[in-house]
């Protein structure tokens, strides 16, 4: 035994002072190694979607309506299959319902505890009694530990079991149990959560999805390209933060800047009416929802949206001009305006443009921003960099966040891995090194958190160039699209000028020899080794499929956002990976919390079985089981310690 081995042994005998103890622990761990694997549950592109991404967690994209089905089988009727369901999504709903209704509620009461007992017990037979007792709520731990634990099918509990539920329902404690006991149904069917990017944008309130995830008990976060602009200007990235503006004034949501993260908007409003108070902003129109926007507010937002637009472009040549490798030259079209004519050259094709009413660009230096300009952005700088709730969250990005994850035999990111037309990995440059692969993903990431952390001025900077180089950059992973044609879209009628055109990548994800590489890059291989992505939404109506490469890669963004559901046909794909396999839900638009609890409406339209496995999982086939067999070895190594005298026990 070398002297490495040996120091670290003697740490641990600090924890396992004797052969009992060691040996205790070694039974524990080898126990927990034979449970069945717990569940994951991966979503992605939620893109604000609060109301919907909150149903699908509650109702864990179907696993309960499975755990309620498995249970009781046919038992019970569907409808009442279907009450329990929507009870455990939405229990404090549900009871006022049930309290107003029922005419019997110390039966409706038994009934229902029984039932919720009994998938309770379900749901906790895959993990220790450990683990669940940290899971139970304060205020009822021991009457559902001991709900949970006895036998009242044995003649000698059954008196004991009853007593418990009589005293909660004579005490007018029997509705705060019945929640508590949906409470931790969803808490135990679900074990962790991975988000596979795009929180952010389009939909009204990321702020409450950020705020469920930070409240959640296991998640991990791969970020999207739209979480990662909006970490940039919380870092005080001047481009990101024109960015974050401009997309919330497009889709109507600058009241989530100013109400919900209180972000002063108040000099660029001024701006705008100083700058563009005559001027219509017909290229500017913002795609909002009439029932949640007040159409009065539309002028002014327009006109902010416009001020905005254009200092973006400005301050985004100002960071492409002093980083020729990041080969963005041709998103240079501020200097390619010919104002006489009224065109611009885009690829050496001249356009007219659509609006020729610049007040605050100086053609000799088109990208510098005016006095004006300047004081907004430093005014807006301070303002996200001062505000509090949007730096807790974008902390919580870095820490629980990444821009892959390699999690049980699975490749989790967002994007795509950026790829040639003959399948080889493509060579940036990132501040004169090239990287490709894993290591690309490596590098940007290591630059991502420079930008918000470091202290030296000059690595934060690159840092923070780099933030937004991952949001639109050709070669970034979370883009995948040869360009981002915001300037033609606003400015050029030509829908040709439009197009983005897609990383290789996506046209070569159904070569098996191509998945694999990508895995073998990442360090996985073999028939259970999948990729789950996200960020390119998958057009169902068309009858394309979210299952690539026989089942290798998984692209489960089926349209989140409400803008993007008239082309997908329907609201989002997740996934669940269970005991048993991987199971691919697609669902239906989701109407409302009052509809799902007036008529207990669910959203999952249906499901597909993407691998079913020969022998259940468990805890053994897991990162976590390798962990443990890791400590396993470790603890027999400590007590051959002991018995051979090497290290000494020490009891008392």
């Amino acid at each position: 035994m070398d002297k490495t081995d040996l120091r670290y042994l003697k740490s641990l005998s600090n924890q396992y002072p004797t052969v009992a103890s060691a040996a205790t622990e070694i039974v524990n761990l080898q126990a927990i190694l034979s449970l069945p694997k717990a569940t994951e549950h991966f979503i992605t592109d939620i893109h604000g979607e609060y109301d919907q991404f909150q149903h699908i967690m509650r109702n864990g994209s179907g696993a309960i309506r499975r755990k309620i089905e498995d249970e009781f089988g046919n038992a019970i009727s569907a409808v009442e299959k279907k009450a329990i369901a929507t009870l455990i999504y939405y229990p404090e709903q549900k009871m006022k319902q049930v309290l107003k209704k029922e005419e019997n509620l110390e039966d409706w009461y038994k009934v229902t505890l029984y039932r919720l007992i009994r998938i309770c017990k379900s749901a906790s037979s895959k993990y220790t009694r450990s683990k669940v007792r940290k899971a139970l709520p304060k205020d009822f731990s021991y009457v559902i530990e001991e709900l949970l634990t006895g036998r009242p099918d044995v003649s000698d509990q059954e008196a004991y079991y009853n007593e418990i539920i009589r005293s909660v329902i004579r005490t007018g404690r029997a509705s705060e149990l019945v929640v508590a006991f949906c409470n931790l149904i969803r808490r135990l069917v679900v074990d962790h959560l991975h988000v596979v990017g795009d929180i952010f944008d389009r939909g009204p309130y990321p702020n409450l999805v950020m705020d469920t995830l930070m409240q959640h008990h296991s998640v991990d976060i791969q970020w999207g390209n739209h979480d990662v602009y909006w970490m940039g200007a919380a870092a005080g990235s001047a481009a990101c933060i024109c960015n974050v503006i401009r997309i919330s004034a497009k889709y109507g949501n600058l009241n989530l800047l100013e109400d919900s993260y209180g972000i002063n908007l108040v000099p660029l409003a001024r701006l705008a009416m100083s700058c563009y108070d005559k001027d219509n902003c017909s290229c500017f129109k913002l795609d909002y929802r009439e029932s949640e926007y007040d159409v009065r507010d539309a002028m002014l937002d327009e006109k902010m949206h416009k001020a905005i637009t254009v200092m973006q472009f400005k301050l985004e040549g100002q960071v492409i001009m002093n980083h020729p490798e990041f080969e963005m030259e041709n998103r240079l079209l501020l200097d390619k305006i010919d104002i006489k004519k009224g065109t611009v050259t885009v690829e050496n094709t001249e356009y007219p443009l659509r609006d020729t009413h610049f007040p605050t660009v100086d053609w000799e230096h088109p990208y510098e921003l005016s006095p004006e300009e300047a004081d907004v952005m430093d005014r807006l700088t301070q303002a996200f960099l001062n505000c509090e709730k949007l730096q807790k969250q974008v902390r919580f990005l870095f820490t629980q966040g990444s821009l892959y994850k390699v999690y049980n035999g699975n490749l989790l990111y967002h994007g795509c891995v950026p790829m040639n037309e003959d399948g080889s990995f493509t060579r940036v440059n990132i501040y004169g090194n090239m990287y490709e692969g894993k290591a690309l993903y490596d590098v940007l990431e290591n630059y991502a958190r420079k930008g918000y952390y470091a202290i030296d001025p000059e690595e934060k900077k690159k840092g923070q160039d780099i933030l937004w180089f991952i949001w639109e950059n050709q070669n970034s992973p979370v883009f995948g699209k040869g360009k981002m044609t915001t300037f033609e879209r606003y400015f050029i009628a030509d829908k040709k000028t439009h197009e983005e055109p897609k990383n290789p990548y996506y046209r070569l994800l159904e070569q098996e020899e191509v998945v694999n590489r990508i895995l073998a890059e990442f360090g996985l291989s073999g028939a259970e080794a999948h990729i789950i992505n996200g960020h390119i939404p998958v057009e169902a109506k068309r009858g394309e499929s979210p299952v690539k490469c026989g089942g290798k890669l998984l692209i489960i963004d089926g349209g989140f956002s409400k803008c993007y559901q008239s082309k997908t046909g329907i609201a989002g794909y997740t996934l669940i990976y269970n005991s048993y396999g991987l199971v691919l839900a697609a669902h239906e638009p989701f109407e409302s919390v009052e509809k799902a609890v007036q008529e207990g409406s669910d959203i999952v339209s249906h499901t597909t079985l993407v691998q079913h496995v020969v022998k259940r999982k468990t805890v053994a086939d897991t990162d976590i089981g390798r962990e443990l067999c890791t400590s396993i070895m470790d603890l027999e190594n400590l007590l051959v310690a002991y018995r051979e005298g090497v290290l000494v026990e020490k009891i008392g």
